[in-house]
């Protein structure tokens, strides 16, 4: 089991380490080879929402910090502070990876059909405006899109580990060897790794966010642990299933061939190596599709937060919307690496702000799952 989780671990730190770039001036490159793994989690929640039933007018996301402080307080308020503080925390985290989005977008496009990023951009944002200023669209959206590139990725990436399986140990040997080596230990590169590790797993899984909720407790079930049950398996799709295929795409090419690349161009080097240019082609449609996705799922999470501090009207969703498309086309222009740091800052934000209501609310999960196994155990003895 030990043997396991290190594997997991040296996995997702070597996987974060293929994206880093080495100086600030090309930090925003990082983001467009981390769009594909990162994004994963946003789609698989807001699909696993929309294949049940799904109540928009749901009191989720930070309601639920508010509820509970109400509960702990003994009274009725109009506001929560910590709630408060991870609604704005989740905005402005969501309206930095918007920017994020369409960069990575027009970035791949341009590498693979040499398309101004203009163009790509124009296209995008009215694409996404269309969608989400019409009312009930995402989730509909969302449910045939996800499925089908989420399937189309994984079988493409399935087929590249077995054809080239006898490479894998090698692999695996070079992951920890540039996780856990002696000279990044010596050279401080380990802590960079971890932290970046740290950072981008977060966006890549969302584990603890707190962000996920926004669109998993919308959807209507007999019982709450069933679908606590289907995000944590969308956690396993998205970070063991989808970021180590990816992982493997990139490390199974030639160390000579990609060294000093990063960003778009590291991805679609590689399946260049591996495809020909029928790769580049096609990471750069599934990174559209995982990319528009996302922006889709990400104003989904946003729509409850905006509720909670601006009440749930037209003209304040509204206006949140249109934000983010304007976010998404400054980003297709143009690279901003202060826009990705406050994504992060968002982020990491929420994660402090909803771990400590997770911690104090930790036992009220525990009953339910204790029910939950309870009421299938009979079941069993019946059958």
């Amino acid at each position: 089991m030990k043997k396991t989780v290190y594997l997991v671990l040296a996995l997702s730190l070597l996987l974060c380490s293929c994206s880093q770039t080495t100086d600030n001036d090309n930090k925003s490159k990082v983001n467009d080879s981390s769009t594909v793994v990162t994004t994963a989690s946003t789609t698989m929640t807001t699909t696993t929402t929309s294949s049940s039933k799904v109540d928009e007018n749901a009191e989720i996301s930070a309601y639920y910090i508010h509820h509970y402080m109400e509960e702990h307080q003994g009274k009725k308020k109009r506001y929560s502070v910590i709630a408060v503080l991870f609604a704005i925390s989740g905005l402005i985290c969501w309206c930095g990876i918007s920017q994020v989005i369409s960069n990575s977008v027009t970035s791949s496009f341009e590498n693979a059909f040499s398309i101004p990023p203009i163009y790509t951009t124009v296209i995008l944002v009215v694409l996404a405006a269309v969608i989400v200023l019409r009312k009930n669209a995402t989730v509909k959206v969302l449910d045939v899109v996800v499925p089908i590139m989420a399937v189309c990725y994984f079988l493409i990436t399935v087929f590249l580990i077995l054809t080239n399986l006898s490479s894998i140990p090698g692999v695996f040997s070079r992951i920890f060897e540039e996780a856990f080596g002696v000279r990044q230990v010596a050279a401080g590169g380990f802590g960079a790794v971890l932290m970046n590790g740290v950072k981008r797993g977060l966006f890549s899984n969302e584990a603890g966010s707190g962000s996920a909720p926004c669109a998993a407790a919308a959807a209507e079930c007999d019982l709450p642990v069933k679908a606590g049950l289907v995000q944590a398996l969308g956690v396993f799709i998205d970070t063991i299933v989808i970021c180590s295929c990816t992982a493997m795409i990139m490390l199974l090419v030639p160390q000579d061939q990609i060294e000093g690349l990063a960003g778009m161009e590291l991805l679609q080097t590689a399946m260049r190596y591996h495809l020909g240019e029928a790769g580049v082609i096609f990471i750069a449609v599934m990174l559209f599709l995982f990319s528009f996705s996302t922006f889709l799922g990400i104003l989904f999470y946003a729509r409850s937060n905006v509720a909670y501090l601006f009440g749930d009207n037209w003209a304040s969703q509204t206006a949140y919307k249109v934000l983010a498309l304007v976010m998404l086309f400054i980003g297709g222009i143009a690279a901003y690496t202060f826009v990705w740091d406050l994504g992060d800052v968002g982020i990491g934000l929420m994660t402090v702000f909803n771990t400590v209501i997770l911690y104090l609310m930790g036992g009220q999960a525990l009953d339910e799952l204790k029910k939950y196994e309870a009421v299938r155990k009979e079941q069993k003895n019946k059958n």
